[in-house]
């Protein structure tokens, strides 16, 4: 019987664990909406490319030096706050000052999509700091890929 009984609470454990501790473990999606921000596709941020649009690689270095979109600025966002609407950008490290001067200039923030935050991250902090024509490329790198658009 203590073997059954056990094997019960183990199972018990783990069912626990899988609906209340394991939904934690899982970073956030980013949300679909970014107030402040269109929300592009790939083909909006080719055309806009196309315009002369400035497009922002707010991945880490090595991500951007391995591969990314034809073109496309690095402006990494170095994030240590939450992965959340509500993060605290003051934990974070992002150059503005790399970005272009005209606050009023359109220009198009992306990373991997999903539950890569950094590029929302770095469109809420520029519309923070004044810019108005701010686009964000949820669907980051990984849609642009998927399109075969044109990387390097």
């Amino acid at each position: 019987m203590n073997h059954f009984r056990s094997n019960s609470l183990r199972g018990l454990a783990l069912c626990l664990f899988l609906t209340v501790a394991a939904p934690l473990v899982q970073a956030a999606e980013t949300p679909p909406t970014l107030s402040g921000a269109t929300v592009v596709s790939a083909e909006q941020v080719k055309a806009l490319m196309a315009k002369g649009v400035p497009v922002i690689d707010t991945r880490v270095a090595n991500e951007y030096a391995d591969s990314h979109i034809v073109g496309a600025i690095s402006v990494p966002y170095k994030e240590k706050s939450a992965k959340a609407t509500t993060f605290d950008g003051a934990a974070d490290s992002f150059d503005l000052s790399k970005l272009p001067k005209d606050k009023a200039a359109p220009l198009v923030f992306y990373c991997n999509s999903g539950e890569c935050w950094k590029s929302y991250k770095a469109s809420v902090t520029a519309i923070k700091s004044g810019y108005k024509a701010v686009s964000w490329f949820r669907g980051g790198f990984p849609e642009w890929k998927a399109k075969g658009f044109p990387t390097e």
